[in-house]
Order: structure tokens, then C-alpha cells, then sequence
């Protein structure tokens, strides 16, 4: 049998299993959005690093309200969850190039939700072969970059686009004052 070696999960690992609340909320009280995984806060949701991704890039964009109820979600912050999905795609495919993506929700418990209480969509970057015989017979895993390096790669792109934003709205601002 062969051994893959992975330390750098043990801290992840170690978290998890000490989380009795929710992961997303515990995330949002933390002091240090690098700490937390946290990339990019907008009006009503954020965007996190999954810390046990699929694939290297594995975002979650979830409400900052703790609510499991996606379907009550208000037209402005669904407005505002499909701009960060759309973010999110473009962000990934200029970092990481991949063949395609997954996007989607986990609702309740017996839709496989592994936290569900906060709704959250997932956003997987997808290349061809990333799924091979390892998941499916050896029941293991390989990533081929740790989450600090994956939040070192995307941060800056959304920090940019974050500047952008308020930038934006400043100007949006004084637009509507000077009238």
C-alpha cells in the first residue's frame, strides 16, 4: 500500500472536528480574513476558500446572515450572489485556466449539505482527468496546492476587483450628489 503524505491538513482537520457552530459564521468572526480563508466581502455575502476542496480553487460564496433559506433570499441579494458567481468564474479562469467549473447548492441534509444551516454555492474549478482512479478506489484525494498557496494566488485578484468596486460606488456617489 501507498502512503500520501499531506501535514499541512492536519490544522484543517483538527478545526473541523473541534467546530460545533457554523463554519461560515465562525469564519466572519475571526479577526484576519486571511486566517479565516475569507477572499472578498461584498454587501450581503462573501467569499471563502472551501478548506477541504475538491480541486485547488474550490471557493463557497455564502450570506453573511446565517440562514439556510435560499429560497427567501431577497432580489438584491441573489442580484448580488450571481455578480459574485460571474466574479468568482472570471477570477478562477484567469488564475488557474480550467476546462470548465461546477457551481451549486447543497440544500438541507439529505441534499449532501455539509453545513446546513448557511446556505452557501460552491465554486469548482474543473479540468479533464481531475478525477481519476484515486478518489474512486484508493478513497484519497490529491491536491496539488495547499490552501495558503491557493489564497496567495486568488487574494490579490479580488482585492483589485474590490478597489474597483468601491471606486465605483464613490463615483456613483458623487454623480447622484451633484445633481
Amino acid at each position: 500500500m501507498r502512503y500520501i503524505q499531506a501535514p499541512w491538513r492536519e490544522r484543517y482537520v483538527k478545526n473541523a472536528m473541534k467546530t460545533k457552530g457554523c463554519v461560515l459564521c465562525d469564519a466572519l468572526k475571526r479577526r484576519a480574513d486571511k486566517d479565516a480563508c475569507i477572499l472578498y466581502r461584498g454587501t450581503h455575502h462573501f467569499i471563502i476558500l472551501n478548506t477541504f476542496p475538491y480541486t485547488p480553487g474550490h471557493l463557497m460564496i455564502a450570506p453573511f446572515r446565517h440562514t439556510a433559506d435560499f429560497a427567501r433570499t431577497s432580489p438584491a441579494a441573489a442580484a448580488e450572489l450571481a455578480g459574485l458567481l460571474k466574479l468568482a468564474v472570471k477570477i478562477l479562469g484567469v488564475r488557474y485556466h480550467p476546462q470548465g467549473f461546477n457551481a451549486g447548492m447543497n440544500i438541507g441534509r439529505s441534499a449532501g449539505a455539509g453545513v446546513v444551516g448557511h446556505y452557501h454555492l460552491h465554486v469548482i474549478p474543473r479540468w479533464t482527468g481531475d478525477s481519476n482512479f484515486m478518489p474512486l478506489i484508493g478513497r484519497t484525494r490529491v491536491l496539488t496546492e495547499d490552501l495558503d498557496t491557493t489564497y496567495e494566488r486568488l487574494f490579490p485578484l479580488f482585492e483589485k476587483e474590490r478597489k474597483r468596486a468601491a471606486r465605483r460606488t464613490r463615483k456613483e456617489e458623487n454623480t447622484s450628489q451633484s445633481r
